[in-house]
């Protein structure tokens, strides 16, 4: 149990120190260059205020092939519904197949 929270408290000071950073790289530029979307190393961060447009692209754009997209408010990834469940379905098709096959050699 003690492991835990401290790898959950590790995961937070993580967080909380990745926000910082990309507070402090907006906060460091000139007021008209912010544009509070970036990233912090390989993570993306976007703090301007979610928009419809923007979380549907995150959350479900069958046209972005990438499984994980940027936040449409926050710092790190989310996961694209729409090709998460394309995988599930191609998956579950594969598997149908097997076991048809399966079943009609024996």
């Amino acid at each position: 149990m003690r492991k835990r929270c401290t790898l959950r408290g590790l995961a937070r000071w993580l967080v909380w120190g990745l926000i910082g950073a990309a507070v402090y790289d907006q906060l460091r530029r000139p007021p008209q260059e912010r544009t509070w979307t970036g990233r912090i190393g390989p993570i993306p961060y976007d703090f301007r205020p979610p928009s419809l447009e923007r979380m549907r692209a995150s959350f479900w754009n069958p046209e972005d092939a990438r499984l994980f997209t940027p936040m449409p408010w926050g710092i790190g990834w989310t996961v694209n519904l729409a090709v998460l469940g394309e995988q599930l379905r191609t998956a579950l098709e594969r598997l149908r197949t097997r076991v048809r096959r399966a079943a009609s050699r024996g």
